[in-house]
């Protein structure tokens, strides 16, 4: 019976055209808002889905380092448990080293990654290669590949190479720190190839084979930094359980980072970016509130005969407050069900279309837009709880009018 009422009242002409007009604006501002929500969540999930799949390709689904220190060694206990366990599908050692690579006068600090030959199966990196390929070379003749920033600033040319650039890494025995010649330790490179990823990694990372790593930083063979894996699953909870599975058969003194952990400020600032944005979307439903508790008040000094009427014939104040509730909920849900289709439609377009194209120099050269149904419930939770409180507020009034059908 609410619903009844409060449909008639909200689709009947009502006596003062103000009464009309001011639920049209509350309408309206609930569709923005609605609108806006839907929209801005869908190309902020697209720039983070974006993102993570550009670290994806960066990173690897597990990572294994040491608890303690810049290097280990895994016994053949661990060595066999990792080349049995059919949920690992490739692992790589990689020993990583900042290093100084200059070429002629133009120099860089960088971050070397000694990796071996399967490792474009673990982090697929060479689908981003924009020049040269992704060949490491081996100890006696060590190729890099390197970031595109690295690239610039070194003024490093494949294609015209004027000479080989030379890498300095850290003498691990030197006694004399004063001089250069004892500090480091220097070997003419080939560059092999140039990749564009992101700007992070391209400023910073260069990729060349394991064993010349190990030769320049005087490592046997089975010492490393860390291990990198590729699982076999794809789904997250899955990934979960396998990590706390090794960590639990590898013991305490190494550590099996997830794909989260090992980007865990990524995650979380693109988490809280995401709620300021809800935050701060929200303030259009709080304005449209505000339309909405203005048109059901005039809605209310309207129907004051009514109220009498209806209490006359019996009915109580929680069913006249019911009512006008249930008036806001209709047009709480017409506004958000014009400004989800509204919001769903310009999505779909520019997925389709790629209408609103992106300036400057990107990745993508438009917005990308990712539709998640979890955004539509909480869009949908949000203007019902707010045109819940709104409604209340006016329609807790209605119950206590003392109106005389005379007058």
């Amino acid at each position: 019976m609410n619903f009844l009422f409060a449909w008639r009242y909200f689709k009947s002409k009502k006596s003062t055209n103000a009464v009309n007009i001011i639920a049209y604006i509350s309408i309206v501002a609930i569709m923005i808002g609605t609108a806006a929500l839907i929209l801005v969540l869908s190309v902020f999930n697209g720039f983070e889905s974006l993102v993570k799949n550009l670290y994806n390709d960066f990173y690897a689904d597990a990572k294994i380092v040491p608890v303690k220190g810049k290097s280990f060694h895994l016994n053949n206990q661990q060595y066999q448990l990792l080349q049995t366990n059919s949920n690992i599908a490739y692992w790589s050692k990689v020993v990583e080293e900042k290093a100084l690579l200059k070429n002629s006068e133009n120099q860089a600090t960088v971050i070397v990654k000694g990796v071996q030959n399967n490792y474009t199966n673990i982090a697929p990196i060479n689908k981003h290669i924009i020049r040269g390929s992704f060949d490491i070379g081996n100890t006696e003749n060590p190729k890099i590949v390197i970031g595109s920033g690295i690239e610039s600033a070194t003024a490093i040319y494949l294609e015209q190479p004027l000479e080989d650039p030379v890498l300095f890494l850290p003498n691990k025995k030197a006694v004399n720190l004063n001089s250069i010649n004892n500090a480091f330790l220097s070997y003419n490179v080939i560059p092999s190839g140039t990749f564009v990823l992101q700007q992070d990694f391209d400023n910073k990372y260069i990729f060349t084979n394991l064993p010349f790593m190990q030769f320049m930083l005087d490592m046997d063979s089975t010492q490393f930094s860390y291990l990198e894996l590729k699982l076999t699953t794809k789904s997250s909870t899955d990934e979960e359980k396998i990590i706390k599975q090794l960590q639990q058969q590898l013991g305490t003194q190494v550590k099996v980072l997830s794909r989260y952990e090992q980007n865990k400020s990524l995650y979380t600032i693109m988490q809280i970016e995401k709620w300021i944005i809800y935050g701060i979307l929200c303030l259009i439903l709080i304005v449209a509130a505000f339309n909405m508790i203005g048109s059901l008040t005039m809605l209310i000094l309207e129907k004051q005969k009514d109220i009498a009427i209806l209490k006359a014939i019996g009915a109580n104040d929680v069913t006249i407050k019911n009512i006008f509730i249930t008036n806001g909920f209709i047009l709480a849900f017409v506004g958000s069900f014009i400004g989800i289709l509204l919001a769903t439609l310009i999505c779909w377009l520019q997925i389709k279309f790629k209408l609103l194209k992106l300036s400057g120099s990107f990745v993508v050269d438009y917005y990308p837009v990712e539709m998640r149904w979890q955004d539509y419930l909480l869009v949908l939770f949000t203007v019902f709880i707010i045109a819940f409180i709104a409604s209340f507020i006016p329609a807790s009034k209605a119950n206590r009018q003392n109106i005389n059908l005379k007058s």
